[in-house]
């Protein structure tokens, strides 16, 4: 079987041609106008999925796909240097090469979009992935909760991104989204858009903390017009993360800003999404709310540990036939 004979949409921009968010005035009139109807978005996450699916040649197309989407991730009290070059050495062969050849892909450039780290192993990390042009990204701010004071959260990602992370993953204060106070999370996300510099900065809500989807749709903008260059659901340690309905919420708000400013916005769920079938589901949900074009890795991301095992398993029961242990594609 060969995958370079599936065809899939061909899209409409690069990477070298995206223009990153330059950040706009905060437009209270416009954040006031934001409405979510939360039963119209359970409707439509319910036939997310449920309408189509893709078999064969075209499965194992979509789940390379998603391995080249994927942050792979460790954020673990536990984590060690050890831990963190073992993870950049998957990331480096996150398929295995018999797999890639039985499949016909072994010529494919089939990486994952970063890695996903604490400031402690940035420089770890480089060093285990130089020359590979696989970025590092570094949780920031005081991760997951986001609580110290400003001054050491912009501190946090300036070294980071000194370190070598060329992608910093900040998180809000939930508290300015629950309390209304717009200006004060516009202000803060701009100091922090400011302090990466060149690193791309991707803006966690912690979106099962927000209370309402009306409240994350406004964050969402907010964070945008501050120049997010990404928004993401989750630090992946809240009760809840990411889930169909939430991620309406953001994409129609990254499609209106779209819209409205021509700048495309990156989108990024994180925390629950584990089995290839979760994965393909929300490239199903991508595609048809905001096109082809948002499926590359500078404007979309799943934040996951072990999402890249399960479609291992996938990928080598598309070859075998037969479903594999997971300990055959250990992460770490």
């Amino acid at each position: 079987m060969n995958l370079k004979a599936v065809s899939m949409d061909t899209p409409s921009s690069s990477p070298q041609s995206h223009k990153r968010n330059p950040g706009f005035d905060l437009d209270m009139d416009w954040v006031d106008r934001v409405r979510m109807n939360r039963s119209a978005l359970e409707r439509r996450a319910g036939t997310i999925g449920a309408r189509r699916s893709v078999k064969k040649n075209y499965q194992a197309a979509w789940l390379l796909k998603a391995i080249t989407l994927i942050d792979l991730t460790t954020l673990n009290s536990d984590d060690t240097p050890g831990r963190v070059r073992r993870l950049c050495a998957k990331a480096r062969q996150p398929v295995r090469s018999d797999i890639l050849y039985a499949l016909g892909a072994q010529e494919l450039d089939i990486k994952p979009g970063a890695v996903c780290v604490y400031h402690n192993f940035v420089s770890t990390a480089v060093e285990a992935l130089a020359d590979s042009d696989i970025p590092v990204a570094a949780v920031s701010t005081a991760f997951p909760h986001g609580l110290t004071p400003l001054e050491i959260r912009l501190q946090e990602i300036e070294a980071s991104v000194k370190a070598g992370a060329r992608e910093i993953d900040i998180v809000i204060e939930r508290g300015l989204v629950l309390e209304g106070n717009w200006q004060g999370l516009y202000e803060q996300t701009k100091a922090m858009r400011a302090a990466c510099g060149d690193a791309h900065m991707k803006t966690i809500l912690g979106t099962g903390e927000l209370a309402t989807q009306t409240n994350v749709a406004k964050a969402s903008l907010v964070c945008m017009l501050a120049g997010a260059d990404f928004i993401k659901t989750s630090t992946g340690k809240e009760k809840v993360n990411a889930n169909l309905q939430t991620s309406l919420s953001m994409i129609r708000m990254i499609r209106w800003f779209h819209d409205e400013t021509g700048i495309e916005v990156g989108y990024k769920p994180a925390g629950g999404i584990s089995k290839a079938k979760d994965a393909l589901t929300y490239l199903a949900l991508i595609k048809e709310e905001l096109g082809m074009n948002w499926l590359q890795p500078h404007l979309f991301r799943f934040g996951a540990s072990s999402l890249l095992t399960d479609i291992e398993r996938q990928l080598e029961h598309q070859v075998t036939g037969r479903y594999a242990a997971d300990y055959r594609q250990p992460l770490v």
